[in-house]
């Protein structure tokens, strides 16, 4: 694995910060997820919400192969025992305010006395500084939100709508574990480490930079545009008769107009003036569309499939999750891992998007329980037994 002998101490919850720590576990790092008594919200996600579900999926991604210990930080003692554990890290990875942070004694500045070399990266909603950098932040406020990618994502005329479980917190996953790499390849050359530190606002300005480039140099941007009003309209969703969406990107400019109209069935399309430039296809947008919606409407997706294929057209379904977990092409990339069930068996789930050819992991190891490695952390970190009795009961361990 190519983090092995790598440590991470996350003091974490929810998404983002776990998720980030979850995949340097993935690359082999020995994760320690330490938690307040109660656990992490995410533990509890589906009991919130009154399912009959037995497992909980949506913890399990973030929290695979970590191994959990719970601490009081609101007691001395757990907060003596973070800060010690902290000593012995290569990275110290946090979601909590740095005021909170401060007043436990568990702020960058007073850690790094005790390990210099450590890369401790802080994530927030807002960053560090500016008048709303307190605030709390989660990917549907900051990174949603805030950083425009709401507005940018529903058509003009629509109204803002939410953004599944996660989708933000993800990417500033991702993000985070580039910070962090590159932070621990500067202390490979200066023996120190530093402070990184990573928002949802920043990442999700970010992940819409494109357009906000666009936004920011000239003052101004077009508008999402609805399906059936689109400025090239061979760059939009089309329906099969069986009822299956696809989407056409064209790569080639004018050269895939022919070839498009063609596999619709619709090769007179191709000189008709009001279609025969792209000039004129880009004006009467609205009426193209209704053409091909209607030509593939008449026509099975297998068909429609073999033919954008066959054309070397680039193209995709639009699929269901359900489709998604079944698709081939997916197991293939390495999009899935299995994750231990405690069992004897293995689960699917999403896997960190990278793969290292050789080195892979195929099979993770489940999510720890609330706890279960407490007493185990704290033996290596040098307590004694009668020390960590002693923890537990002033109920700063559990």
């Amino acid at each position: 694995m190519l983090l092995k002998g790598l440590k991470v101490v996350e003091f974490a919850s929810y998404i983002a910060a776990p998720g980030a720590a979850c995949i340097l576990g993935d690359w082999g790092a020995d994760v320690i997820k330490v938690e307040r008594p109660g656990g992490d919200s995410m533990r509890h996600v589906f009991a919130d919400l009154k399912t009959e579900l037995a497992s909980n999926p949506t913890f399990d991604l973030d929290n695979r192969g970590k191994r959990a210990v719970v601490l009081d930080v609101g007691k001395r003692e757990g907060r003596e025992a973070l800060a010690r554990l902290a000593a012995t890290a290569d990275v110290f990875i946090t979601n909590v305010r740095p005021a909170a942070l401060k007043r436990a004694g568990l702020d960058e500045a007073t850690i790094r006395e005790a390990n210099p070399r450590l890369v401790y990266c802080l994530v927030t909603g807002y960053g560090l500084e500016g008048p709303d950098a307190h605030k709390p932040g989660f990917d549907v406020t900051a990174f949603w939100a805030r950083a425009g990618v709401a507005n940018m994502t529903a058509p003009k005329g629509m109204d803002p709508f939410m953004l599944r479980s996660g989708f933000g917190d993800h990417i500033t996953a991702l993000a985070t574990v580039s910070a962090i790499l590159a932070a621990l390849y500067e202390r490979e050359q200066t023996g120190k480490g530093r402070m990184v530190q990573t928002s949802l606002l920043a990442t999700g300005v970010y992940t819409v930079g494109s357009d906000l480039a666009v936004q920011l140099r000239f003052g101004r941007l077009a508008s999402n545009r609805p399906r059936n009003l689109p400025l090239n309209p061979l760059s939009t969703f089309y329906k099969s008769s069986d009822e299956r969406w696809f989407v056409h990107n064209p790569r080639r400019g004018a050269q895939d107009w022919p070839d498009f109209a063609t596999i619709a069935g619709r090769a007179d399309l191709i000189d008709d003036e009001r279609f025969a430039t792209g000039k004129a296809r880009r004006e009467n947008s609205p009426m193209l569309v209704a053409e091909f919606d209607k030509a593939f409407a008449a026509m099975p997706f297998d068909e429609i499939a073999a033919k954008l294929d066959a054309a070397d057209m680039a193209w995709a379904p639009v699929q269901t999750p359900a489709q998604v977990a079944a698709d081939p092409q997916v197991m293939a990339s390495g999009a899935i891992v299995q994750v231990e069930d405690g069992e004897g068996g293995t689960f699917p789930s999403p896997a960190a998007p990278a793969r290292f050819p050789g080195a892979d992991a195929t099979v993770r190891p489940r999510s720890p329980t609330l706890g279960e490695h407490t007493r185990e952390v704290l033996a290596e970190i040098g307590y004694s037994q009668d020390e960590i009795e002693a923890i537990f009961k002033a109920e700063a361990a559990a």
